[in-house]
């Protein structure tokens, strides 16, 4: 849409404009705003980004690359955020606002699972790094506190939906991720060879 189907009322208005048509230049004007608009979605940069609360950092979406599992209202959200100077004011790029919001919901997210084993160690599953959304958001907070939020000093599992992180903070987490699963991998494959070492000398 943003490129092809309005690209090509763009292009007609412009025509008309040169045509000297009634109203051409009002629509240029609009429809231009509108794909600056849709333009910015797609690049996905606050307040126009997507912001899925469940998934770490490294796995939030960069640009608009909606999952659908996610469901519509946080699919939505930049639509709404988008604004438009004759748009309906809390409609984003909508002719009408759906009732939707990106307030807290109810319950708490846990922060370690039971351990499988006796005596062994709950398994963290909200680590401040992959969810810094549950380590004292300040989910009321204006926007710039909401956006590329670190994580505070404790875990209160509140959910919030309405964060916003940039790019580069998105980029960043996918790069540590990445560096952690190589170390990972490099860790279990010398834990591999050390254990192949000691089979070897037993067995001879």
């Amino acid at each position: 849409m943003t490129f092809s189907y309005l690209g090509d009322w763009i292009e007609r208005q412009r025509a008309g404009l040169r045509d000297e048509v009634p109203g051409a230049e009002a629509r240029l004007a609009a429809a231009q705003e509108l794909q600056q608009q849709l333009r910015a979605i797609l690049t996905g940069e606050p307040p126009l980004d997507l912001f899925v609360r469940w998934k770490p950092l490294h796995l939030q979406s960069l640009g608009w690359a909606p999952d659908l599992d996610d469901g519509v209202r946080l699919n939505i959200r930049p639509f709404l955020r988008a604004e438009l100077r004759r748009g309906l004011k809390g409609a984003g790029i909508l002719r009408a606002k759906p009732n939707l919001h990106w307030k807290k919901d109810r319950g708490k997210e846990p922060r370690t699972l039971r351990a499988k084993r006796r005596g062994d160690p709950p398994e963290e599953i909200r680590p401040k790094a992959d969810f810094p959304w549950f380590w004292n958001c300040p989910g009321n907070g204006r926007t710039a506190e909401r956006t590329d939020f670190r994580g505070g000093p404790a875990f209160d599992g509140n959910r919030w939906n309405d964060l916003h992180y940039t790019l580069e903070a998105k980029r960043a987490a996918r790069a540590r991720a990445e560096r952690d699963s190589r170390a990972t991998a490099t860790d279990a494959d010398d834990d591999a060879g050390t254990t192949g070492d000691h089979e070897g000398r037993e067995a001879s």
